[in-house]
């Protein structure tokens, strides 16, 4: 009998081994690139077992790349996706000359927030981080307009609607507070669009600036904007443990650190 955990549409077997996103998979299948047990394919929506289907790009068998884990401290300004249609500058370019495998990046931080971003070609992992289930906290470090006080904090863990959808912080905590603005310590385990902008905005609060500091038990620490680093083993078992996942099964990563130009 097959296992159908096996069993997933071509391009999703692509982007599951590594090899290139889903939507340039759909291309190379398009152009009659990619065999199926020694047949070309052209249909982007056929379905292959991982486990037992021979799967070739220009006649040579695919193979999953190693696993890679990799941080970014994201600069403002840049945008999380591959491809911009709109030309504006990407994370990608802060990945550029480090001799990656295909590579996504988990989640994403919009145009004006920095931060904490992870990037990764295990897919398995990646999807589990994300999944609200999980409960895999984010902490971000959010400078605000004002002086929020404690009725504030309360409706934002006690969970607010806004535009139809129910926001909830798991924990908000006063880090400093000046004159005109103040910043604030939010934690999150779901990651609904824009979330914490969008409920500081509900309540008359404009987001001055939005910083993520924590993935789980992964720290931005001390990592300058737009530099890269190799996740330790140790942390890589941390993200494992967190998601679920038997982190004794998990490839090892680098542990070196890759220095970018600040940008």
């Amino acid at each position: 009998m097959q296992n159908q955990a096996n069993r997933v549409t071509l391009p999703r077997a692509f982007s599951k081994l590594g090899i290139c996103s889903r939507k340039q998979a759909e291309a190379l299948i398009v152009e009659g690139r990619v065999r199926v047990n020694k047949r070309v394919v052209n249909d982007v929506e056929a379905w292959v077992d991982m486990a037992s289907d021979r799967i070739e790009l220009d006649g040579q068998p695919l193979k999953a790349h190693a696993k890679v884990y990799l941080a970014l401290n994201k600069p403002r300004g840049l945008v999380t996706t591959r491809d911009d249609p709109e030309g504006r500058n990407t994370v990608f370019d802060c990945l550029e000359g480090l001799n990656l495998p295909f590579v996504a990046p988990v989640g994403r931080l919009d145009k004006a927030s920095e931060g904490l971003l992870l990037f990764t070609n295990d897919t398995q992992l990646a999807q589990r981080l994300l999944d609200p289930d999980k409960d895999v906290r984010k902490i971000y470090h959010v400078q605000v307009s004002g002086q929020p006080g404690e009725a504030e904090i309360a409706r934002m863990t006690t969970g607010m609607e806004v535009d139809g959808q129910t926001l909830t912080a798991a924990a908000v905590r006063l880090l400093r507070a000046g004159e005109k603005n103040a910043w604030l310590e939010v934690e999150l385990t779901e990651g609904k669009n824009r979330q914490i902008r969008r409920m500081l905005e509900a309540m008359g609060l404009e987001c001055l600036r939005l910083v993520r500091v924590a993935i789980g038990d992964i720290t931005l620490g001390d990592l300058a904007k737009g530099v890269t680093r190799f996740l330790t083993d140790a942390e890589v078992r941390s993200l494992q443990r967190g998601a679920g996942l038997d982190a004794a099964a998990g490839a090892k990563s680098a542990g070196t650190v890759a220095r970018r130009k600040r940008r």
